[in-house]
């Protein structure tokens, strides 16, 4: 009763980071048990890191997931994957609901603090909606996928294969049963089309689906009007998916593109734009791609999806909220504005230590990973990109790789894991944990001017 009430009293930062740390540590003991695998027995910390991968819907592996784990062990990384979705407080939320016990304050602030960029009355309200349109959607993907794979597989696996592929792509978490991901339906029309529209679903925040749900609901009353929020993500998330696709396309004209009639290299290059902010599938080779093309995803990579998504990076608000205040400083104006509102300057100022935050903790990690590889032997100068494209990869729970997560060191797969559970629950939240929340003002002291750029 006692820890039950102190974990209650946690700041809703700390309870948010203690609900996914249990999900992992539990996964991760479901999954080294013999039932989980087909053969032989998985290493404690592989299941650590495929339980860390699943929870922070990163879908980086050690081992290949549909050879390698049993029908058990698949249920089980895909419940992860849902739960990691979601967020463990927002279903903690619905149990305590249902079985009629209390919900505490912290409880409802972790809840709003995930998904809300507003603070709303009936947070109760917005977690049911939240269950009811991914039921809906990831229903809808598991149907268009099972019409997909009926032709090559029975009933019973495709549709099986179908709801494992709807919950992982929904949830952006690029965890598939085939070894090569999606690479042997590259050119096929309703899978790319249904994995693509699940991604962007998953990736542009519960907030904007429950905003559009509220907009079909209110839109012959003529009173309802969309949120800065919301115009912000659909915009900045439609530029990314063409420049990504336009980029990707003529990039690769020479290279993965080579050969393919026009409507695949379309399909591959808007596969590849998506899915590479967040989701994790692929649909050709990334080892072979040129390095420009790599550089751009992993630019794509370290922004990622939306707030409140179930997708990583520093986010699409926070990209145009950058590049909105370098226009303002540029422009000598005193306040930054969006849609005709003005930005709180708070909200300016998070959004750029976010970004340098973020740089130094992926700096951090990849002078480490590069310093435990180091002591072993030397690199290949090549490996860096590799090393690069892999942390940045798991700091945006994007989950693409150039191949080189199953050769990574125990001392790399620790850093990776933290990376991706910094990566999930936010890095913010993790300063709130380590230095507080209470604001420290200080002193006021004479001002004095210094040089910059």
């Amino acid at each position: 009763m006692n820890l039950r009430r102190r974990l209650l009293k946690l700041h809703p930062a700390a309870l948010v980071l203690s609900s996914f740390m249990a999900a992992i540590f539990l996964g991760m003991f479901l999954l080294k048990l013999p039932v989980s695998v087909k053969t032989g027995m998985l290493s404690w910390m592989d299941a650590l890191f495929t339980s860390t991968s699943a929870v922070c819907v990163t879908g980086l592996v050690v081992v290949d997931t549909g050879t390698t784990y049993s029908l058990f062990g698949q249920i089980v990384i895909l419940f992860l994957i849902q739960i990691g979705g979601l967020g463990v407080m927002t279903l903690s939320v619905i149990l305590f609901r249902v079985i009629g016990k209390r919900i505490s304050f912290h409880q409802l602030m972790a809840v709003q603090d995930t998904f809300l960029h507003t603070p709303q009355e009936d947070i109760f309200k917005l977690v049911k909606h939240i269950f009811v349109i991914t039921f809906f959607i990831e229903l809808a993907g598991t149907v268009l996928l099972t019409i997909h794979w009926y032709g090559e597989f029975s009933l019973s696996k495709a549709l099986y294969t179908a709801l494992f592929h709807s919950i992982s792509a929904f949830c952006n978490a690029g965890f598939s049963l085939f070894p090569d991901s999606l690479v042997t339906w590259n050119g096929t029309l309703l899978l790319n089309m249904t994995i693509c529209t699940l991604i962007v679903c998953g990736g542009i925040g519960f907030s904007v689906l429950y905003e559009f749900k509220n907009w079909i609901k209110l839109r012959k009353k003529k009173i309802f009007r969309f949120t800065v929020h919301l115009k912000t993500v659909l915009l900045t998330t439609a530029i990314l998916i063409l420049l990504g696709a336009v980029s990707f396309y003529f990039l690769e004209q020479k290279g993965v593109l080579a050969g393919k009639p026009l409507n695949q290299k379309i399909l591959i290059s808007l596969f590849q734009s998506i899915t590479c902010r967040t989701a994790g599938f692929n649909t050709v080779d990334l080892s072979i791609l040129n390095d420009a093309t790599l550089a751009l995803m992993i630019f794509f990579m370290f922004f990622g999806a939306s707030p409140g998504s179930c997708g990583g990076g520093v986010k699409t608000t926070t990209l145009s909220l950058l590049i909105a205040t370098t226009v303002a400083r540029m422009k000598r104006m005193k306040r930054v504005n969006m849609f005709k509102k003005s930005i709180p300057q708070e909200t300016v100022d998070r959004s750029a230590t976010l970004v340098l935050m973020s740089v130094a903790v992926i700096s951090m990690v990849l002078f480490f990973i590069l310093v435990g590889n180091t002591a072993l032997a030397a690199p290949e100068k090549e490996a860096f990109l590799s090393y690069l494209f892999e942390v940045v990869s798991a700091f945006g729970t994007v989950g693409l790789s150039l191949g080189i997560t199953p050769d990574l060191t125990s001392w790399g797969k620790f850093w990776i894991i933290l990376t991706m559970i910094i990566g999930r629950v936010g890095i913010l939240t993790f300063s709130y944990i380590i230095v507080g929340t209470h604001p420290d003002n200080g002193f006021e002291r004479a001002e004095e001017n210094m040089m910059i750029g």
